[in-house]
């Protein structure tokens, strides 16, 4: 079980794919969640890429040390998780609190070659109720499925109803505990991140287009703000790459070739 350390906190994380020529594809969660929310995406990197999932802070076997966390704290989590697996660079995917992670990282950071930045915006203070949306305790599973209107649309959970019992027990198994979903949410909500014009590196933002959490318009904003960012919008709610997983694996794909040094 691969484990790196910041400090006196452990940290797991996990890795597929052989890599060429060194290529990391780092994924970060967004609070609260556990690496479930990476089985969609993590699959399809994986293999010209190595695909490195990790637990922040609080979630599944990581350490829980008590809060509130910051995200410059998560930052240098990460840096401590991709030092110990040895990656000479990494292409950032971020979701809501890990877009935020991964933004702050650029900052503090040397290996951030690209950034995915999923459901994010450029600030704690326009994710909208993070806590009301998608809080919900593991061990009751009727807020769990309750938690999952903000996350997917009524269409997603109609159509594939054992989908969703997957994500509820999921959860229930690898979500953080509440003390630790909001020292996770207090780091959210405080961040207000340096100027994004110092993020000099590709930058690919993704929003679903009826995203109850962050605003089509917040993304929008987040996009034009750095240097080299670009926009696509997707159908679904705040969880849209689990929802749309396959044209958004294609577009991620697309980006991270475009932007890596592989033979393919």
């Amino acid at each position: 079980m691969p484990t790196a350390s910041n400090e006196d906190t452990s940290l797991y994380y996990d890795i597929s794919g052989e890599g060429i020529a060194g290529e990391t594809v780092a994924f970060v969660g967004d609070v609260g969640y556990g690496a479930w929310l990476w089985g969609w995406q993590q699959p399809a990197v994986s293999g010209p890429f190595e695909a490195l999932v990790w637990d922040l802070r609080g979630t599944g076997r990581s350490d829980a040390p008590p809060g509130p966390y910051d995200v410059a704290t998560l930052a240098d989590d990460l840096e401590a998780v991709l030092s110990d697996a040895g990656a000479r660079n990494a292409h950032l995917v971020g979701v809501g609190l890990g877009g935020l992670v991964a933004l702050e990282y650029a900052h503090r950071h040397s290996r951030a070659e690209t950034l995915t930045l999923m459901s994010t915006a450029a600030s704690g203070d326009e994710f909208e109720a993070p806590e009301r949306n998608l809080f919900a305790d593991p061990g009751d599973e009727a807020a769990l499925r309750g938690s999952l209107d903000a996350a997917f649309s009524p269409g997603f959970r109609e159509r594939q109803p054992d989908v969703v019992d997957g994500i509820v027990e999921w959860r229930r198994d690898g979500d953080a505990e509440p003390d630790a979903w909001r020292a996770q949410a207090a780091a959210l909500e405080s961040y207000d991140g340096g100027p994004l014009y110092e993020i000099t590196c590709p930058a690919f933002v993704m929003c679903g287009e009826d995203d109850p959490v962050v605003s089509v318009s917040a993304a929008e904003s987040l996009a034009a703000e750095l240097p080299k960012g670009e926009l696509a919008a997707f159908e679904g709610r705040h969880l849209f790459f689990v929802e749309r997983s396959r044209p958004v694996n294609d577009r991620l794909q697309g980006f991270l070739e475009e932007h890596a040094d592989l033979e393919l």
